[in-house]
């Protein structure tokens, strides 16, 4: 807004100083050698004066024997004896019809207002139509951005973590490359593959290096630069880019979010929005109509493939769906690799250790975990980045960045190590859970302590032994604030959020209840206007969602008295893990062990001391495992 501003000031100072320029224009010579009326009288009665030019208007020029020249503005009323007086004083008296602006003053000043506010009307729409690219009139562009052979430099080696979709999408590569190869023998190329994966997994880098292997043009353009304010505008821009396409043929054209413009057809109320829709039906045309699109491969990406409409998925439009999932430990590790080319690592760093501590991250969130450690390692003003960097830069991603200047009471303070204790006894206690990586009562993000857990590996499916045991670890934190502080706080209500729902979806959805059995309670929880349907059925009666209500209650208070009952019969480790927490702030797996075995914990790790800035505090754990979500007071 402010470029936008400084652009109509510019544009108005310049017009006004025009304005003012071609005023003075015909003026410019009025105000040299000017003398007043009785002044000029005197002189030709002196016989100074030799000649006088007068015009139609009251400004007279007289020029005097010794050539000089004045100019004279004459009273309103011109003196009737004037002219036979300078005629008396031997003055040569020259009447000439009054001056006329010239033509380009006249047109000037008639247009100019006109003008001005045209292009002022002309840089609005260009600004409405995002820049002005194209003209002010061409609504009905594409606003996609090619990228030829030669500025597109991304190849399979750049993607990593997503092996199986490079193979799928491989073929089209081959075919881009050698279309005869699939053609002699009768087969047909996908017209189009739809990319499905989480935010950040990489779907937008794998189309580009699909047209970086190929060597073909790249089209790229989002599903939202289809939708306009004006009608007809999404399903021409549609036309216009096929064309374009067509044009550069064979190509890729890349839509990313394709679910703005792809939803399904007539799920809103009163028919949903017609223009999206009629850039839908463009889009399904071109894809799939009378006319082929020869050599042209759409690529589409979204995390929304449910409220697609089917006419996109059927085959000969987006042939293929192709899932970009998250990477698991392998493709963490290569997707690390290829982050940490660009940044100077030391040798202690090992890329399939992070991996091991980073389940569930996407190669988005890798890449950010190598930036915020290579931030780190610059707060320290070190040459390379080390392991201790990473370890940091993940408890920061994971947990939040630390509140050091929050100032604690004791008594919430020892509240807080109570708290985080107990999550980590009974963790520690349990069989089937996740091994306890780092305990913390440095306040981090919103949380005022954490629990760290780590899973050994990948999990893709828990079993009911897991989930119950999970939620008694949820309830150590509470427990223990009743049985060390006899008191309740409010701190461990997201603890019993994640609780009852894990324990609802045991028996509404995974079938995981011994009284109601393998089947689905679950309300349908459809949204309107998400695509699929527009009112919402219940299919459960008000008998059943007692019995579940039951169920449920059954499951947390068994868990419940399950933790209970550990923290009570391991008081005294509850107390020791508490003393070092208040005596160290952060505690790691190593003196985890040591407290649940009977023994003294030992010291943290000496860290060694920055330049800049001190360190997070509180030992920095072993770095062979990595963390999974925490467990916040």
């Amino acid at each position: 807004m402010n470029n936008t501003l400084r652009t109509i000031m510019v544009w108005l100072v310049i017009g006004v100083i025009l304005t003012m320029v071609f005023m003075q224009v015909g003026n410019r010579q009025t105000s040299q050698n000017q003398i007043d009326y009785s002044t000029f009288m005197e002189e030709a009665r002196q016989n100074r004066i030799a000649k006088v030019t007068m015009g139609g208007g009251r400004t007279l020029k007289a020029v005097g024997r010794d050539n000089k020249t004045y100019t004279v503005v004459t009273p309103g009323l011109q003196d009737p004896w004037m002219v036979s007086d300078l005629l008396k004083y031997n003055v040569q008296v020259e009447a000439k019809p009054e001056e006329e602006p010239s033509l380009l003053m006249n047109i000037f000043v008639s247009w100019f207002p006109m003008l001005l506010l045209i292009g002022v009307w002309i840089f609005f729409m260009r600004q409405m139509q995002g820049g002005g690219r194209g003209g002010a009139f061409s609504f009905g562009k594409s606003r996609a951005r090619m990228l030829d052979e030669n500025t597109n430099q991304v190849t399979f080696a750049d993607v990593a973590g997503v092996d199986e979709a490079k193979e799928e999408v491989g073929e089209l590569v081959e075919f881009l490359r050698d279309p005869t190869k699939f053609q002699k023998l009768g087969g047909r190329i996908p017209r189009g593959v739809l990319m499905v994966g989480n935010p950040g997994t990489g779907k937008t880098l794998l189309a580009r290096a699909i047209a970086g292997e190929a060597k073909v043009p790249f089209f790229s353009i989002s599903g939202s630069d289809f939708v306009e304010m004006f009608v007809g505008v999404g399903a021409a821009r549609v036309r216009d880019m096929f064309e374009q396409a067509k044009k550069n043929a064979p190509c890729i054209v890349f839509i990313d979010e394709i679910d703005a413009v792809g939803r399904q057809r007539g799920a809103g109320l009163g028919g949903g929005n017609d223009e999206r829709e009629q850039t839908l039906n463009q889009l399904l045309v071109e894809m799939d109509g009378f006319e082929g699109n020869s050599g042209v491969i759409v690529i589409a990406a979204t995390n929304r493939p449910d409220v697609l409409d089917p006419a996109l998925l059927r085959p000969g439009r987006f042939d293929r769906q192709v899932v970009v999932p998250l990477p698991d430990i392998r493709g963490r590790e290569q997707i690390l690799v290829v982050h940490m080319r660009k940044v100077p690592i030391a040798p202690d760093v090992d890329a399939s250790i992070i991996a091991r501590g980073t389940p569930g991250f996407s190669g988005a969130d890798l890449a950010n975990l190598v930036n915020e450690a290579a931030l780190f390692a610059a707060r320290g003003a070190k040459r390379l980045v080390d392991m201790d960097d990473f370890e940091r830069a993940k408890d920061k991603v994971i947990m939040g960045a630390e509140r050091r200047s929050m100032v604690m009471p004791e008594e919430e303070r020892r509240n807080t190590a109570y708290h985080e204790s107990g999550h980590a006894i009974v963790a520690r206690l349990l069989p089937k859970t996740d091994p306890v990586h780092k305990v913390t009562i440095i306040p981090r993000g919103r949380a005022l302590g954490v629990t760290m857990q780590l899973p050994v590996e990948d999990r893709y499916s828990y079993d009911r032994n897991y989930l119950l045991n999970n939620i008694a670890v949820l309830f150590g934190g509470r427990i223990a604030e009743e049985l060390f502080m006899n008191q309740m706080t409010t701190g461990a209500s997201n603890d019993f959020k994640r609780a009852t729902d894990m324990a609802r979806r045991m028996v509404t959805e995974w079938g995981m209840s011994d009284a109601l059995g393998t089947m689905v309670y679950a309300e349908n929880e459809g949204e309107v206007f998400l695509g699929r349907q527009v009112t919402q059925h219940q299919n459960v009666s008000e008998e059943t969602m007692k019995a579940v209500d039951k169920e449920v209650r059954a499951i947390i208070d068994m868990q419940y008295a399950l933790a209970r009952r550990l923290l009570e019969e391991n008081r005294d480790k509850v107390e020791a893990m508490t003393y070092a927490l208040l005596e160290w702030e952060t505690i790691d797996a190593n003196q985890i062990e040591d407290i649940m075995s009977g023994k003294p914990p030992r010291p943290p790790k000496p860290v060694a001391a920055k330049p800049v800035q001190p360190t997070d505090g509180g030992n920095k754990g072993t770095g062979t495992a990595a963390p999974a979500p925490a467990e916040s007071a």
